[in-house]
């Protein structure tokens, strides 16, 4: 059991909107691993951790913990934009999990906003942050792409049993593991990337995609074919290829694992959300402002580009 105690005066005064599975398995410990934040609250209608002040919303919280000085935003995207209007209104620091708002119009406020009250704002990626990410852009650069292959294949009733809000307008449906791909895609290759063709498939009972099939192309012209499946069956695919005239490159497991011309490259140990909230001390510490668009840009462009073809109704 946590035991009661004051946040450490020393440390940035941190809370949690939300505290659904990702907020507890990965936000709360790399929140205390982490010397430079102290978890002093939490904002979430299904409650909290014992020992740390919880509230139903951020407006309760910001009443109960006046000493609070900044935010991890961890609740369905489509409350994200409100909920970042009162943290920034009131001076906090932002952190928001991944897709930072629904629209770019929304993302593109936000940062205006930030900019105006001089507070960190934060539209994080976690699978940027994966191993394999950074071995790959260096791979990408000293190597002419010809073409990119994207494999993202899970089962939402794993992943996201009983989660409606991912069906509903605003929750991507399967953009929401997809656009982790994009994410690391956007990093990797360091340059613009432009959607040429999407096929989305969508449950007659749903608002957002089931499946999705996008055909990109980077601005030096590297084509990009891009299949995502939220109904995969068996060991799930989180796979991205990188193939040039020269050799290729096969990024696994979400990033954790690396393979350059079918041999395992060394890798550190996953530690995504470290990372994160290392990312976000140094923002804190500077007043900055990070906040990449371009995989919400893509998804986006699915939307108002792609085909849309009605499939059977999703039965959780």
């Amino acid at each position: 059991m946590r035991p009661v105690h004051e946040p450490h005066k020393n440390r940035i005064h941190l809370g949690i909107v939300g505290f659904g599975k990702i907020a507890r398995d990965q936000h709360v410990p790399a929140i205390e691993s982490n010397p430079t934040f102290e978890l002093a609250g939490i904002a979430s209608p299904q409650g909290g951790l014992t020992g740390v002040t919880s509230r139903e919303s951020l407006a309760a919280l910001l009443d109960a913990v006046p000493a609070l000085q900044a935010v991890a935003l961890c609740t369905p995207p489509q409350s994200r934009y409100e909920i970042a209007l009162l943290a920034l209104s009131h001076g906090l620091h932002v952190m928001l999990e991944k897709p930072p708002c629904t629209t770019l119009g929304e993302a593109h406020a936000l940062v205006d906003i930030a900019r105006r009250q001089n507070v960190a704002l934060f539209a994080s990626w976690h699978s940027r942050f994966a191993p394999a990410v950074e071995p790959a852009r260096a791979w990408a650069a000293s190597h002419p792409l010809q073409a990119v292959r994207i494999r993202w294949k899970e089962n939402v009733r794993v992943w996201h049993p009983g989660q409606t809000w991912i069906w509903q307008a605003g929750g991507l449906g399967v953009f929401d593991p997809g656009i982790n791909a994009l994410s690391m895609l956007t990093r990797i290759l360091n340059e613009p990337v432009a959607l040429r063709n999407a096929l989305l498939e969508i449950p007659s009972n749903c608002e957002t995609p089931i499946a999705a099939h996008l055909q990109l192309q980077s601005a030096r012209g590297v084509t990009i074919d891009v299949d995502l499946d939220f109904l995969h069956v068996g060991p799930q695919q989180w796979d991205i290829e990188l193939h040039s005239d020269t050799g290729s490159c096969l990024l696994s497991m979400g990033g954790s694992r690396m393979l350059e011309n079918g041999k395992q490259v060394d890798l550190p140990p996953p530690d995504e959300y470290p990372a994160l909230y290392a990312r976000f001390a140094h923002l804190v510490g500077e007043r900055a402002i990070d906040s990449d668009l371009a995989p919400l840009s893509l998804v986006a462009d699915a939307f108002l580009r792609g085909q849309r073809v009605e499939v059977e109704p999703f039965v959780e």
